[in-house]
């Protein structure tokens, strides 16, 4: 049995893991709440500005060209992974990498292995974690993750575009957690370029917009700006995730290090009770040996 000196030590050094766990979990949890508003907040914004362009492409010919809306003349396909630039947020960060993984052994193996598919890194982990297991990064915007914000995904969503139109890539996939709570997080697969608008089967919700000039005038001016606000969502939802994720492991190693603390408390006990125990056997031995010598 370890010695009371090794126990106490131990004590003491799992007492100060767990008081930074705990302030952890507690900055996770205030940063998640204004995360979760700002989720609030963009979500019911992007599904309106969604069904916009919905109602308006209802209203267009089948065969009417749309920006954005076709395969790309590249040849590329363009994976860009999102997650986080720090770790301990449990499996926020490995989700994310098993799924590129998933993606570039079954849907894009062919293209991979031809080198026609490239990986764009959004968090510093992700880059650990990639350079680890062999997989090709090709370009990097961990700043981007510092401080998201709705200007500094326009301008990435507008570089993706940009690539897009000029035959860069012929399709962009996001891969990222989406935030469902601070317990649980959901990986996403989402095709992000070329834009999909599902075409309504009827009209009637057309009566509430009055359109000027007209509706291909006006999706033109809308659909870049439905990119750059779905960007600037998955941004959010990603952040969300973290702060969820972060907390919740936390809030787990928090209460690991107190039943671990009681464990090592009871076996202290049981230590100090085995020596006093064996000093009293021993005085008494010597007291019932000076008394018969």
């Amino acid at each position: 049995m370890a010695n009371l000196k090794d126990i106490r030590t131990r004590i003491n050094s799992v007492k100060t893991t767990r008081q930074v766990t705990s302030a952890m979990k507690m900055v996770s949890a205030a940063r998640l709440k204004k995360a979760q508003d700002d989720i609030s907040h963009i979500r019911p914004y992007t599904s309106r500005l969604a069904a916009i362009i919905h109602d308006l492409a209802a209203t267009l010919p089948k065969d009417h060209p749309m920006d954005y809306s076709e395969p790309g003349t590249g040849d590329n396909i363009l994976i860009l992974a999102i997650a986080s630039n720090r770790g301990l947020c449990g499996g926020f960060n490995i989700n994310v990498v098993k799924e590129v993984q998933n993606l570039i052994s079954d849907r894009y193996a062919r293209d991979y292995k031809l080198g026609k598919v490239k990986i764009g890194i959004m968090g510093n982990q992700l880059d650990k974690m990639f350079k680890v297991r062999d997989i090709r990064r090709d370009f990097f915007h961990h700043e981007l993750l510092q401080n998201p914000s709705y200007e500094s995904a326009a301008v990435l969503a507008n570089q993706l575009m940009l690539d897009f139109k000029e035959g860069g890539f012929k399709q962009v996939v996001l891969v990222y957690n989406e935030f469902i709570n601070a317990a649980y997080q959901e990986v996403q697969v989402q095709q992000y370029l070329p834009f999909s608008v599902p075409v309504a089967e009827s009209n009637e919700l057309l009566t509430e917009y009055i359109l000027e000039p007209d509706a291909a005038s006006i999706i033109r001016s809308l659909v870049p700006k439905m990119l750059q606000t779905m960007l600037f969502q998955v941004f959010l939802e990603s952040l969300a995730s973290e702060h969820g994720a972060r907390m919740t492991s936390m809030h787990k190693a928090t209460d690991n290090a107190t039943e671990l603390i009681k464990d090592l408390q009871l076996s202290y006990n049981k230590a100090r009770q085995t020596a006093i125990t064996n000093q009293i056997v021993e005085i008494t031995g010597g007291a019932e040996a000076l008394k018969n010598g």
